[in-house]
């Protein structure tokens, strides 16, 4: 069994979860536009490829899997999640499982506004949100939202380009100067983490590890502690079989005054896994069952509480890295 990891960056972790999960059963690919990606030096090979938006990249990718025998693939970053879902007939007819979820719902993930939509339209609490700031301004005047609230792109990742605002003249400046905005309600809460498999074969949710954020850096959890709740992994579980996820999935969740509201929803690992790895949900293991064609067993909470994870700086030196090459076979 071999898979290929694409967009692997700085996720050194997970890549070093896959090979020990696929040790002396097959060989783990990694993939990265950039040379200067560490991640990809711990994979027992990796190729340097176009970007995702260059002509023919699908086309490469396919041809990496056709030359290594891949049989799954998967993205950690949120734009090649609806590439991949798109072609997932293409990659099936070279042999190649697509790990993740549906086009539908990789491109409903992106767009927080799609998603704010779906979440109402199914009865779960979650942030109210607008992308007409003056329909906004409407329901602040009637009181029915307060300042704060984030003023962010309704499509887009990693808080990039989000901003807190107190007032209307903030809101007025921050979408005179960008399109595709959304104004979001502020959830002054808990902010909680949940890893999720979704057993590829079964449909089943078969393992949710839950974590309390205690400090953000750069839109990841830098710092947390691992928790549990029978009502919270319940709502997970409901969540993620009505709307048909697939495969791995990081959500984002607040709890306010005892009631939880779904945030955000990336369908991939997150960068706050390896949390939930050495807390024991081996989700690579689960993964690798799946490529093997067996259905894994429902193992949710398997984990201790109270276990903290602290992130913190590593460094990688080599020598053999000329940053102009862009692509090896």
């Amino acid at each position: 069994m071999n898979v290929l990891i694409l967009a692997a960056g700085t996720r050194n972790k997970v890549v070093q979860y896959f090979r020990k999960a696929f040790e002396n059963e097959g060989n783990v690919i990694a993939a990265d536009a950039s040379k200067l990606a560490p991640a990809i030096y711990d994979a027992d090979k990796y190729y340097i490829v176009p970007p995702i938006t260059a002509d023919g990249y699908i086309d490469t990718i396919l041809e990496i899997c056709k030359k290594e025998k891949i049989d799954g693939v998967l993205s950690l970053i949120d734009p090649e999640l609806s590439l991949l879902a798109e072609n997932s007939e293409k990659f099936k007819a070279v042999g190649a499982t697509v790990i993740g979820s549906s086009y539908a719902l990789c491109e409903m993930s992106l767009d927080k506004m799609k998603m704010y939509e779906w979440l109402t339209a199914h009865g779960y609490r979650c942030a109210r949100s607008w992308k007409d700031k003056n329909e906004f301004y409407k329901a602040a005047d009637a009181g029915e939202v307060k300042y704060p609230v984030f003023v962010k792109p309704h499509k887009g990742s990693a808080s990039i380009s989000i901003s807190k605002v107190c007032d209307k003249e903030s809101i007025d400046v921050l979408f005179a100067h960008e399109d595709g905005l959304m104004i979001q309600e502020y959830l002054d809460g808990q902010e909680i983490g949940a890893d999720v498999y979704v057993d590829i074969i079964s449909g089943e949710v078969v393992s949710v590890f839950t974590k309390k954020k205690l400090k953000m850096r750069a839109g990841e959890t830098d710092k947390a502690v691992s928790f549990k709740d029978d009502r919270l992994f319940a709502l997970i579980e409901k969540f993620v079989i009505e709307a048909g996820f697939s495969g791995q999935v990081d959500i984002d969740i607040f709890e306010i005054d005892g009631q939880y509201f779904i945030s955000e929803v990336n369908p991939r690992f997150g960068g706050g896994y390896p949390h939930a790895y050495e807390c024991g949900c081996d989700h690579m293991k689960l993964i690798l069952e799946n490529l093997r064609g067996n259905a894994n067993k429902k193992n949710i909470g398997n984990y201790e509480e109270g276990v903290y994870m602290m992130k913190y700086n590593e460094i990688m030196m080599r020598k053999d890295i000329d940053e102009k090459n862009t692509c090896i076979g």
